[in-house]
């Protein structure tokens, strides 16, 4: 009986995740960090009554699902039809090449060709999908809080040091438990690394050891976390490479300063609403400059569809310069198209602490220095975030020193660079 109910619940696993084979069948592997799903099931619902051809299935699942379950699916040669993914350029090998099969190549090389590299193969002109959002990360300060605590928010040159020293004077006068947070994740840590100097593209393009740029600030962040000036928990509650985010405790109101990034934007007017003021802060800054990050999540096609000419039908459409600019204005989301851009938005929230962040992150986006905008496109930008969020999550839960922490960090890329043959 144990043998058939196990079977049974892999089969239905492979129903809901598996390449859609019934002809005009879509299949569309989702994530959501805020309240982009239901939008983009509107749009859907638009699309299958202009095409009653095509039948779209929209799977809404966790973020870990896309991270951790999509990469077993696709070196199976199975998956979705479409997925929404971050983790773009190591796992191109697996997009749909949609160039042969779009309406107008040229319109999408035009709109959404400076983000092209970070989704297809190097040295290609491959069309594999298209950002849903360009994201940039930084910071975000309780904003009552600090008027409460009578300590002043730290201004656009504040550094590390300086977010560090008014978020425990806040967080100890208004008796909240947490002075800072930080996700766990290696591309947010990549943020801070970058701004003390840290490269991590060697001469030959590949990963090199960490260098002391890197080791500055993470000696920095596991003291902090080991004096309580950052949550420990985001990072010691989760294994492996595992991604957590610190936004529930900051829309709790038990976090001073949270460094995530704008696509929390949505997510925070949605929930935190008028229960405090909030504010968008960019990226402290480190002794190299002020830099965060810049990605974010890309719509790709799968080479292993079964219908790729109704998938770029529905790739098609949700490109279309009406549809991303509604779809951007609805969700809070910064666009990629360049069409969308130059014209302008209007987004859709009367939230006057909303509008002046999303104005925040336009602006820090000037900030960004030339390796942030460069390791997306970076083959290996996904073997290092998952080996630095590892290894510093065991040096923060004191299961190894720092320095054991980074000689592991460098031996697990360097496997991985071994094991790929590249």
């Amino acid at each position: 009986m144990t043998k058939t109910r196990t079977m049974l619940a892999a089969f239905a696993v492979g129903l809901l995740t598996s390449t859609a084979a019934m002809a005009g069948d879509v299949r569309i592997m989702w994530y959501s960090d805020g309240v982009e799903g239901e939008v983009l099931k509107d749009l859907l619902d638009r699309f299958m009554k202009e095409n009653p051809g095509i039948n779209v299935i929209l799977d809404n699942v966790s973020y870990s699902v896309v991270r951790e379950q999509l990469p077993v699916q696709l070196e199976a040669g199975d998956g979705p039809d479409i997925a929404r993914v971050t983790n773009l350029k190591a796992q191109s090998q697996h997009w749909l090449d949609l160039r042969p099969l779009v309406a107008d190549a040229a319109y999408w090389d035009t709109n959404f060709g400076d983000q092209a590299d970070w989704m297809r193969p190097d040295g290609s002109n491959q069309i594999s999908g298209f950002m849903t959002q360009i994201t940039i990360a930084g910071g975000f300060a309780n904003k009552t809080l600090f008027d409460q605590a009578g300590v002043a928010v730290p201004g656009k040159d504040a550094t590390w040091d300086d977010w560090a020293k008014a978020a425990r004077q806040v967080a100890e006068s208004q008796q909240v438990p947490f002075p800072m947070a930080l996700d766990r994740s290696g591309h947010r840590l990549s943020g801070p690394n970058l701004s003390y100097g840290a490269n991590y593209i060697g001469a030959d393009g590949k990963p090199a050891p960490l260098d002391e740029g890197s080791k500055a600030f993470l000696e920095k962040f596991v003291g902090w976390i080991a004096d309580g000036t950052m949550s420990k928990d985001v990072w010691v509650s989760a294994a492996g490479s595992t991604y957590r985010a610190a936004a529930d405790d900051f829309i709790n109101g038990q976090l001073v300063y949270y460094y995530s990034g704008s696509w929390q934007v949505p997510n925070f007017s949605t929930k935190i609403g008028s229960n405090f003021d909030w504010v968008a802060t960019g990226s402290p800054c480190g002794p190299a400059n002020c830099t965060g990050m810049t990605g974010g999540a890309g719509l790709v096609a799968i080479k292993y569809t079964k219908n790729p000419e109704e998938v770029a039908k529905v790739m098609d459409y949700l490109a279309r310069e009406d549809i991303v600019k509604e779809f951007s204005e609805r969700t809070l989301f910064l666009p990629a198209h360049k069409g969308v851009l130059a014209k302008g938005l209007d987004f859709k929230t009367d939230d006057a602490q909303a509008q002046a962040a999303l104005n925040e992150f336009v602006a820090a986006a000037s900030s960004l220095s030339d390796l942030a905008r460069k390791l997306p496109g970076w083959h290996w930008s996904d073997t290092v975030y998952g080996a630095l969020v590892t290894r510093v999550s065991q040096a923060a839960a004191g299961e190894m020193p720092l320095n054991e922490a980074v000689t592991r960090i460098d031996a697990d890329i360097a496997a991985k660079v071994k094991d790929s043959g590249l």
